[in-house]
């Protein structure tokens, strides 16, 4: 009650409407994969799912080079001077030359690894289909209306680029050997919506891409350095285990372990319109106390849902995937252990620490994360198993929650 009585005042406005609003649009990112996750499961078989999903997560690598901390150095910084529209517009251009150019960079890059390397040469069009979903990413400035805190153009946005990819699937993906066009369109929506959003900035809140002197552009690269280091970190901890997988275990198994990650990155969704709302408001606040009520509530309602993932994960699985994706039950059972040490890292982390000038607890937790998960992927790669890849999430979520929790008690922030 006294949440909710904090979230109807006058003060919170602006963050009820935000929440609101990205709640609808996760409520869609739900909607979609019922429908979409058990057509292409059951139509592309067990192998062919985890080679499209190793592609997409070796193309992650590149998304995290292009968007290099913006997501939220980019967040902070507008949040800060969004009525000073010559300085919005300064931000807006020189982020988004930025990725412009790292986009390129990673184009370079990907052709170079995909026809110099017989495994990514065999389905090299595979490869270049997922880089779409780059350019889309590119295009689609997310960070900005998250710094505006107008979440409804993002809730707008992300629903058409949802349905076109909700429609062309049925259209085009009828057997297993069309496997090579679901990241192709799954880039055409992003891109879409990317191209109509950049004309939303100009129109709507009127900002003006210019070419910034070099200083401030070097000075927006800098800055999201920090940045860019903790979220690459990231990377390696979640999206290097399909990778590796695909690498020393096959396809099959990526399949198998993709399936489950699929449930678990969706769970973590249910906690992101929550923290894409409170990062630009603390931000600006710094309410400890709002912060202590949000990270409350949200303990008891995702130890309820990881319980409830623990029981049922036999029947979730053969629900959304099918019988023949069953071994993929015990990795969700394993996530969802992990879901518990997960959701109260990420709320301490950039929501709390990094507004409380600790940036080095919330980037540096992750870092020592992922060099850990990096160490121990290397270490079990000549038997690695998908049931392996989920235990060392738990091991590294926990060292990242410790370290967290120890630049908080250290700097007596709470």
């Amino acid at each position: 009650m006294k949440l909710l009585k904090l979230l109807q005042s006058e003060e919170y406005k602006v963050i009820a409407e935000n929440f609101f609003s990205l709640s609808l649009l996760q409520i869609l990112v739900y909607v979609m994969p019922l429908i979409t996750l058990p057509y292409l499961t059951r139509t592309l078989g067990v192998a062919k799912f985890g080679l499209v999903n190793f592609a997409i997560a070796f193309t992650t690598y590149f998304q995290i080079l292009t968007d290099y901390g913006f997501a939220l150095s980019a967040v902070k910084e507008i949040s800060i001077n969004r009525e000073d529209i010559t300085k919005v517009s300064t931000i807006f251009s020189s982020v988004m030359i930025i990725k412009g150019i790292l986009t390129i960079i990673s184009f370079v890059i990907l052709i170079t690894i995909v026809f110099s390397i017989q495994k990514f040469s065999t389905n090299s069009l595979l490869y270049l289909f997922a880089f779409g979903i780059i350019i889309g990413t590119t295009l689609s400035p997310t960070w900005f209306y998250q710094g505006m805190e107008r979440m409804r153009y993002i809730t707008i946005l992300n629903v058409i680029a949802n349905l076109i990819f909700l429609v062309t699937i049925f259209i085009f993906i009828k057997k297993p050997s069309d496997y090579i066009y679901v990241p192709l369109l799954y880039s055409i929506g992003p891109i879409i919506t990317g191209i109509f959003s950049l004309w939303i900035i100009r129109t709507r809140f009127n900002v003006k891409f210019h070419i910034p002197p070099f200083e401030d552009i070097k000075e927006t690269f800098k800055e999201s350095t920090q940045f860019f280091l903790s979220r690459a970190s990231v990377s390696i901890y979640t999206n290097s285990n399909s990778f590796f997988l695909g690498l020393f275990a096959g396809n099959t198994a990526v399949g198998y372990y993709s399936a489950a990650e699929k449930i678990y990155t969706a769970a973590q969704g249910l906690y992101g319109p929550l923290i894409q709302v409170i990062y630009p408001y603390m931000a600006k606040t710094k309410n400890k106390i709002f912060h202590r009520k949000i990270l409350k509530y949200t303990l008891i309602f995702n130890t309820l849902l990881c319980g409830i993932i623990l029981i049922m994960a036999p029947f979730i699985v053969k629900i959304l995937f099918g019988s023949a994706y069953m071994p993929s039950a015990l990795v969700l059972r394993l996530f969802a252990i992990a879901l518990i040490i997960t959701m109260p890292s990420i709320l301490l982390g950039y929501p709390y620490l990094a507004v409380f000038g600790q940036q080095k607890y919330a980037n540096g937790s992750v870092i020592v994360g992922s060099l850990v998960h990096l160490t121990m992927l290397l270490m079990v790669s000549p038997f690695i198993n998908i049931y392996i890849v989920a235990a060392l999430v738990i091991i590294t979520e926990s060292i990242v929650l410790a370290l967290r929790v120890y630049g908080i008690k250290k700097h007596k922030l709470w």
